[in-house]
């Protein structure tokens, strides 16, 4: 019993400390919010434009590509405290995720909404599993961040946002 519940406390634990989004690092695509404690003129949610920056109240355009979750709430932070307002207390989350790409022989290609965590297996899962013509072991992945292509990657091997799947067809 004790082993069992041990067990769930390691499987929950990382998306219960937050530690799976304090790393994802925001880029274009991505939908935030962000909310300023007291001040619902300050608080809003945003889709991050094509070079991740977004116009904010009293701050001008902020550059968010390149941030994590906690960078950004502390710039945010820092340009209210003083001139706006004496000790700003503000969040900020993301509300959708950047997409991710699966193509080739799944049963439904397509792009789907980023998950920490996500795996080449989990990836595929999500676009509807392996067709029955699939290469198991001829799967490739091309890295957003960089533009590298993997190839013969394993089902157990991390998928970042913007990353691109492909499953190529078995001969046999």
């Amino acid at each position: 019993m004790i082993h069992r519940f041990l067990l769930l406390i390691a499987l929950f634990l990382p998306f219960a400390s937050g530690a799976t989004t304090e790393q994802y690092v925001l880029d274009d695509g991505d939908y935030i919010s962000i909310n300023v404690y007291g001040e619902e003129d300050l608080s809003m949610q945003i889709l991050l434009s094509t070079r991740g920056r977004f116009d904010y109240p009293y701050l001008g355009r902020l550059e968010a590509a390149g941030k994590s979750v906690s960078q950004l709430q502390r710039i945010i932070e820092s340009g209210l405290r003083g001139d706006y307002l004496i000790d700003p207390k503000v969040t900020v989350n993301v509300v959708k995720f950047r997409k991710f790409y699966v193509n080739g022989e799944v049963h439904h290609p397509g792009g789907y909404d980023y998950q920490p965590g996500l795996t080449i297996g989990k990836a595929i899962a999500i676009a509807g599993g392996f067709t029955d013509r699939a290469s198991r072991d001829d799967i490739q992945k091309t890295e957003a961040k960089n533009g590298s292509t993997q190839k013969n990657v394993g089902l157990s091997q991390a998928v970042g946002p913007g990353d691109i799947i492909v499953v190529d067809q078995s001969f046999f």
